[in-house]
């Protein structure tokens, strides 16, 4: 399945349109983008060996292509044929450069072409299901073959210092996911108390009139007692 994708110039790495929905079927969203920015970082200093390349980054597949000093990359699930990911980006490609080719170059600021995700969304439906008629054919036309694209890891590639960028952000969310589970452990104490003393207010509700009464007939048989 499709699922993050993203565009960016080449020259500095600035992004130029993104999935806007694409964080709500990627687990750790925020994480995997994180790793696609500091990719465009490093194609921004020519630290890539091919226009076309997949990476694997567990448990999912980066995959990009370069055209037009424009990088079209997106993440897939390991399972999902290499050979339609590379047609997805084919696909956006043509659509970004015919829609937006005369802007590419001089746009400034960052998702200057987000309006883009429009295309991007209708691209992705089209390509979700890998079993529909279209999709079969695409699979199965000898034209456009990936066998020669090159597939590393996300560590090979990426330099030292983002390794130890990933290794710090991999710590964040070892110590997001303790502090969530520490809270967890403390929510669940002060609710099991709070179970408690709502039990023991119950039983004191509930017996407290039975208490009462058994109490005035002893005094009054003790009163009596006296009297007598």
């Amino acid at each position: 399945m499709v699922k993050l994708t993203m565009i960016a110039r080449v020259t500095h790495g600035l992004p130029l349109a993104e999935g806007l929905d694409d964080g709500r079927d990627l687990k750790d969203a925020d994480f995997y983008k994180q790793q696609a920015k500091l990719l465009f970082k490093n194609l921004s200093k020519g630290q890539h060996e091919a226009s076309r390349m997949s990476i694997e980054t567990r448990p999912y597949l980066f995959h990009y292509i370069i055209e037009g000093r424009v990088c079209y990359l997106t993440t897939c699930d390991r399972s999902y044929p290499k050979k339609l990911a590379f047609q997805y980006l084919e696909d956006l490609k043509n659509e970004f450069e015919r829609v937006n080719g005369s802007q590419i170059e001089i746009a400034a600021r960052p998702y200057a072409f987000i309006k883009f995700d429009t295309f991007i969304q209708k691209m992705k439906k089209l390509y979700l299901d890998t079993r529909t008629q279209r999709n079969l054919a695409k699979l199965n036309d000898e034209l456009y073959e990936v066998h020669q694209i090159m597939t590393r890891n996300v560590q090979e590639v990426l330099g030292v210092g983002e390794k130890l960028d990933l290794v710090a952000q991999e710590r964040f969310l070892f110590a997001e996911v303790s502090e969530m589970s520490n809270r967890l452990t403390s929510d669940t104490r002060i609710y099991a108390e709070k179970a408690k003393d709502l039990n023991r207010q119950a039983l004191i509700r509930k017996y407290a009139p039975v208490a009462i009464v058994i109490g005035i007939v002893l005094m009054l048989f003790w009163v009596k007692s006296k009297i007598w």
